[in-house]
């Protein structure tokens, strides 16, 4: 059945696309924010430093876009982790041509994937590629990370999906502190990394 020049296969996909897109990719990028916050006080505490000078700057106000442009370690954090836990871990594309790769011949109309953790884990574009370093994200930064795609056909919800996260923090890091209370839960990937046991916490206020 053709509904608006597409069948229902079709406009089934697309859904599953914008629930995906819109909710499991940045659930997914603030679930291991915090997790990695858990496992590095070091870097919890700068970044929590930083948060608690937007909260002190806006004086109890609501964030304003300049508060978000402050928290610059804050979102290299957020870099790191979508690095190394990439909410999404790759995706699929036509050739449109024959192409030769690596002495490989993949012919026109044949579907490819793409991994993200090709380039994620690459030492040539990461240097000890399996350390957490928020730091390598500070300055102009590595120009290879590609969390959110790139070229013409990059994420739309780039911007929204930084506000969404940084707004998500800020709420959280100046209002509370917690531990994992596993903190060596294994993690499954089926579309994008999952905590087996729903990265289960224990949070406190934090003190006035």
């Amino acid at each position: 059945m053709l509904m608006d020049g597409m069948t229902e296969v079709e406009i089934g996909n697309k859904i599953v696309g914008l629930f995906i897109a819109s909710h499991d990719t940045r659930s997914t990028a603030i679930t291991f924010i915090f997790s990695y916050l858990s496992d590095h006080p070091e870097v919890y505490n700068r970044s929590g430093a930083e948060q608690m000078e937007v909260l002190r700057i806006k004086e109890g106000g609501s964030l304003r876009w300049e508060d978000i442009q402050k928290m610059k370690y804050t979102w290299c954090v957020a870099c790191e982790v979508m690095r190394l836990a990439p909410p999404a871990n790759g995706s699929f594309r036509e050739d449109i041509t024959d192409f030769t790769y690596a002495g490989y011949t993949i012919p026109k109309g044949w579907k490819a994937f793409w991994t993200v953790h090709s380039t994620n884990k690459n030492p040539k574009y990461f240097p000890d590629p399996e350390r957490f370093d928020p730091s390598r994200f500070e300055g102009n930064g590595p120009y290879k990370f590609v969390p959110f795609g790139g070229g013409p056909r990059m994420c739309p919800g780039k911007e929204y999906a930084r506000l969404e996260i940084l707004t998500f923090i800020h709420n959280l890091i100046t209002s509370f502190k917690w531990v994992k209370i596993n903190p060596n839960e294994k993690i499954s990937y089926i579309t994008s990394p999952i905590p087996e046991e729903g990265l289960l916490i224990s949070i406190q206020p934090t003190p006035n």
